[in-house]
């Protein structure tokens, strides 16, 4: 009986330091990921631009479905008004970490933070 107990506690210990192990990893993850150093922009799968996050801009993406102004300010983007009937593209928080990306599907818009890996911006 107190085996079964020592057992049981043990188990519950060892799980609890696995789950902390994986917040703890994954948390780091998130927090230290790079800041992102380009803007790119596709519509329907394709290339529209591609354009630096350390310069302020607006950008207006015109596609076949209606339109999504995307602003680039202060390190961020993010995009202040769109077309779509949702608007669920433009409640989205500014994005600046490599990897985020901000979705508009009606007007099929991708934004997304890449690294700069040497390569030239094209605008």
């Amino acid at each position: 009986m107190v085996q079964e107990k020592k057992k049981i506690r043990n188990d519950i210990i060892l799980v609890a330091s696995i789950l902390a192990a994986l917040l703890i990893l994954g948390t780091s993850l998130v927090l230290f990921r790079p800041v992102g150093d380009l803007v790119t922009v596709t519509v329907d799968g394709k290339p529209y631009g591609t354009y630096p996050l350390s310069e302020d801009g607006r950008v207006e993406i015109i596609t076949e479905g209606g339109y999504n102004i995307l602003v680039i300010k202060d390190g961020r983007a993010y995009v202040e008004s769109a077309s779509c009937p949702d608007g669920i593209c433009a409640a989205h928080r500014p994005i600046f970490r490599s990897g985020e990306s901000i979705i508009c599907l009606p007007n099929k818009v991708v934004v997304t933070l890449e690294t700069d890996g040497g390569s030239d911006v094209i605008s």
